[in-house]
């Protein structure tokens, strides 16, 4: 630890705080503060909303939490955002959309010498960050680390996993998302739905980005990942599936890159899909994503689908996201699927001349992914940062999931918190 960092104060803020999404990660932080030996603060723009979420989250978990440090600081004030970074060693930032909030503080934590961790499911924001801060965070020996949430440590730490136990090369990884609820149902919250909006609405910005990002393209196997239609019945899941639209496929590509340009890694073909049960639902699913599509579009009708979220999605957003008993009735899994040779190349450019003869097949499988299982993947990230810095790449930077913690106790750390890695096949 640098004399800069152990003059902090704090070894987490948690910025957002009152957000919905921000008091979980505030209830996450305050059952392991103690366990672990972090000193926390939370910020946000109100005192008194602050104080409201510290006593709520005291009633939720047991703990005292009237005396915890509370910083006032508003993303729109650069110098509170500057005077918060230089309190912490790392900043858990829950302020979204982050295309509109988390520019200005990555930039106020690489100045002020802080550690970044979001949540962000944003490709346009992720890669935008790579591309304008990775040398600036490098030289400043701190480590800004997106997607952080579900998405996408377990579909990014999930591809690492399975690398981790094939023996040879594996060449293609398909991966089948499943989600669960109970008679309560599924809900949304707002700020997460209008992320998206806003990601489709942009999404002509990623090609422009991603060349200047990547300028020279990945080496491809001559053995293609298994096509499949825009809408197909899987046989692997026996379910209707199509694409899993998020920052899955984004964040697992750059993870691959990392690993090529730096460990000399073969790249694998990711390819992330979304199941429903039955064929009217997923008929369901494509209207909605074409309708979806089409009013993000332009900005008459983009604000329209804004203002009315929960006509649009049938009551799936909702302002005040989900209930407890939704939340508590809610899980996920995702399927991996793996192909691969059981010779292993020491080139990572050569090419197998033979088609793929191995297969591997994993699973994550955890609570309600987006303030259960999103939480516990944001804290166990920060504390990486702060617990095993000797395993994350030597110096600063911005990266991914996988990039960053690829060689740390990441998923034994999840494993403990329900999020659970398994091999179900080899």
């Amino acid at each position: 630890m640098s004399s800069g960092e152990s003059a902090r104060k704090y070894d987490f803020v948690i910025f957002g705080a009152t957000g919905f999404t921000g008091q979980f990660v505030v209830d996450e932080v305050a059952r392991l503060a103690e366990e672990e030996g972090v000193t926390w603060a939370v910020a946000g723009r109100k005192m008194d909303r602050l104080q409201k979420v510290l006593e709520q989250s005291g009633q939720r978990t047991g703990k005292t939490l009237e005396d915890t440090p509370v910083i006032i600081a508003d993303s729109s004030a650069e110098q509170s955002i500057l005077d918060m970074c230089k309190q912490a060693r790392v900043i858990l930032n829950c302020v979204g959309p982050y295309r509109f909030h988390g520019n200005q503080l990555v930039r106020a934590c690489i100045e002020e010498g802080a550690s970044h961790i979001d949540i962000s499911g944003e490709p346009q924001y992720l890669e935008n960050m790579q591309l304008l801060y990775n040398a600036k965070a490098k030289e400043a020996g701190v480590y800004i680390v997106g997607s952080c949430g579900f998405d996408s440590i377990p579909a990014d730490l999930g591809v690492v996993f399975m690398k981790s136990k094939f023996q040879g090369d594996l060449n293609s990884v398909e991966c089948y998302v499943n989600l669960t609820s109970g008679p309560e149902g599924a809900a949304i919250n707002y700020t997460t739905f209008e992320s998206a909006v806003h990601g489709f609405a942009n999404q002509g910005e990623l090609p422009a980005i991603r060349k200047q990002l990547f300028p020279n393209p990945l080496p491809r196997s001559k053995h293609k990942a298994p096509r499949r239609s825009a809408v197909f019945k899987s046989g692997l899941m026996d379910k209707w599936c199509f694409p899993f639209l998020g920052s899955d496929k984004s964040v697992v590509s750059r993870t691959q890159r990392y690993r090529y340009d730096v460990k000399k890694s073969r790249p694998t073909q990711f390819s992330p899909y979304l199941c429903v049960d039955s064929f009217l639902y997923m008929i369901l699913m494509v209207v909605f994503g074409s309708l979806f599509g089409l009013l993000a579009k332009f900005s008459i009708t983009r604000n329209i689908l804004l203002q009315y979220p929960g006509l649009f999605t049938a009551g799936l957003v909702k302002r005040g996201g989900p209930s407890k008993k939704q939340i508590e009735g809610t899980a996920f899994s995702m399927t991996f699927f793996g192909e691969g040779y059981s010779d292993k190349l020491d080139d990572p450019e050569a090419q197998h001349e033979n088609p793929p003869d191995k297969k591997i097949k994993t699973k994550v499988m955890g609570p309600e992914p987006g303030y259960v299982t999103t939480p516990i993947c944001m804290v166990q990230a920060g504390l990486l940062i702060l617990k095993e810095k000797s395993k994350l790449p030597s110096d600063g930077g911005v990266y991914t999931p996988g990039a960053a913690f690829g060689e740390t106790s990441l998923i034994e750390r999840l494993d403990k918190r329900n999020v659970k890695f398994q091999v179900l096949e080899s």
